[in-house]
């Protein structure tokens, strides 16, 4: 993580893709707006906008993995979602595991007094929270 400066992490969905912008000299991220997904394929050109603008040095992308540990079938689609972004731009990427992180995001919601979570998108504060899980993972890798 030494030369990691900028990380951009994806929560894939079939509709929506959430994004958020992280900085490993703070461990801290933004979440930007979601992309919009036909069937889990994004508009490319919305995520190049996104790579040109923020010049991220790894891509993180969600893997939605059961509780048990295993892969789904949104698993293979987060998975070739990585690798189609990989093959476009050239950039590393770092699948991180996503358990939980939809049911931390409620919590959080709640505790704000939000509970009509269809009116929240929760896209953006999966990915940041995404990102906030690999940063604490390097640390403690590096330590």
């Amino acid at each position: 993580m030494s030369n990691i400066k900028q990380a951009l992490s994806f929560d894939y969905g079939i509709k929506r893709i959430g994004v958020a912008i992280g900085q490993t000299i703070t461990g801290t991220a933004s979440e930007l707006a979601p992309l919009k997904a036909k069937d889990g394929i994004p508009n490319w050109q919305d995520i190049e906008k996104l790579i040109k603008e923020w010049q991220p040095d790894v891509l993180l992308i969600g893997l939605p993995l059961n509780m048990d540990g295993t892969e789904s079938e949104m698993s293979k689609r987060a998975r070739k979602f990585a690798n189609r972004l990989h093959g476009r731009f050239g950039k590393p990427f770092e699948m991180v595991d996503e358990r939980l992180t939809s049911e931390e995001v409620k919590y959080e919601l709640r505790d704000r007094g939000v509970h009509d979570f269809g009116a929240h998108s929760v896209d953006g504060m999966v990915a940041k929270i995404l990102f906030e899980d690999w940063c604490d993972q390097q640390s403690h890798h590096q330590s």
